[in-house]
């Protein structure tokens, strides 16, 4: 069966408003359906297999763990840690609000999350001190692209999971690109600031006495990318075990420490993180049954031989793909548009001679960015 038609029938369905997992399994059902090559019940054994693996449980970890901190009392202490480092700057709460997501996204990895956290705590804060409603929102949703970015980003987990890639490597991958992201939206609040007048919420710098004893209220969260990070980095836990230890730290401090989680309504945490799982791993599912017709219609070579018909230097190439997922990102949702054009693209990289942890980097950001583009944009709504 043509692969054309299967890739129409796939982005037909998800212009349509189809569910991205749907619409996956669906053009790949029809795929084998069709085909007189294929037994079609590969199509059940390649679905099972995609998330039959002990590394995919570094998945559902981790989203327990982002959700354990999202709901744990983090919000409140990291925002009195970044107003004393950054209050007392020229638009001290647009700085605030941007320093606030590195500290989130270090704690949850989501940028959803780090956007649901601060348009509640953070925007009400900046129009009640005189910003402008859109622009508190417009910072809130650029902000949390950062939170994709800094480990422990999911976005990460996915890719490094499909691209076969390590999960250590990448996190360390997202640091300086997510602190560089950080300072440049800084330096447009900064700018925007000037220009309408937005001041500081502090009169003077925070004393360093004040900066401590916020940082020690803090700490317990803070601590949480350096385990991530430190435990992976020297080979202490595999992936999946530091899921699992991340997710267990995150509730000991909410339920604990912060006292933030109460026994009632640990449930709930559970219920809101396996809900998100089921809707990833649906997803990774259908992804893995169009990756097996993807794989034996040969369209990576395919695409290999049309790209160095074109061009063969690299900058040119990732240029190219920059330009693809920025357009890509206005219509479809950022993890689906990952998970599908990820086992397309890395054999290309690879032919090229790019390093996937770069390629996976590049491919995350261009996809956050495509969270804050209309129409879509599941950051900005």
């Amino acid at each position: 069966m043509n692969p054309i038609t299967i890739f129409s029938l796939f982005f037909g369905s998800m212009v349509s408003g189809m569910p991205v997992a749907f619409a996956i399994m669906m053009a790949s059902f029809v795929y084998f359906i069709f085909s007189s090559e294929v037994p079609r019940q590969i199509f059940v054994q390649r679905m099972v297999a995609g998330v039959d693996s002990f590394t995919t449980l570094a998945v559902p970890f981790f989203v327990l763990a982002g959700t354990a901190m999202a709901r744990g009392g983090i919000a409140a202490r990291l925002f009195g840690l970044a107003d004393a480092l950054v209050g007392h700057m020229k638009g001290g709460l647009g700085h605030v609000n941007v320093l606030n997501s590195v500290f989130i996204g270090g704690m949850c990895g989501s940028a959803n999350a780090d956007a649901a956290i601060d348009c509640k705590t953070l925007v009400p804060i900046m129009v009640r001190h005189g910003y402008g409603r859109g622009f508190s929102a417009a910072i809130t949703a650029a902000s949390g692209i950062i939170a994709a970015i800094i480990p422990p980003s999911l976005g990460f987990v996915i890719y490094a999971l499909i691209a076969e890639v390590s999960i250590g490597r990448m996190f360390v991958g997202g640091i300086i690109p997510g602190l560089m992201i950080a300072g440049a939206l800084m330096g447009v609040v900064a700018w925007v600031s000037r220009k309408r007048g937005y001041g500081g919420i502090r009169r003077k710098r925070a004393s360093w006495r004040e900066i401590a004893r916020y940082a020690k209220e803090s700490m317990w969260a803070l601590f949480m990318p350096v385990l991530l990070i430190g435990g992976l980095r020297l080979g202490v836990f595999t992936p999946t075990e530091l899921g699992a230890i991340a997710a267990l730290y995150a509730l000991f401090v909410g339920i604990f420490v912060y006292k933030e989680i109460k026994g009632h309504e640990i449930l709930g945490v559970l219920v809101e993180a396996s809900l998100a799982t089921c809707v990833i791993m649906f997803i990774i599912a259908a992804a893995s049954a169009m990756s097996y017709v993807i794989t034996w219609e040969n369209i990576p070579q395919k695409i290999i031989e049309q790209t160095l018909a074109i061009t063969e230097k690299k900058v040119i190439v990732l240029l190219l793909i920059n330009g693809a997922f920025l357009i890509l990102g206005c219509l479809f949702e950022s993890l689906s548009l990952m998970i599908i054009l990820t086992p397309l693209l890395a054999p290309v990289m690879q032919r090229l001679g790019v390093d996937l942890v770069h390629f996976g980097v590049v491919l995350t950001i261009n996809v956050a960015i495509g969270g804050i583009t209309p129409p879509v944009g599941t950051i900005l709504y």
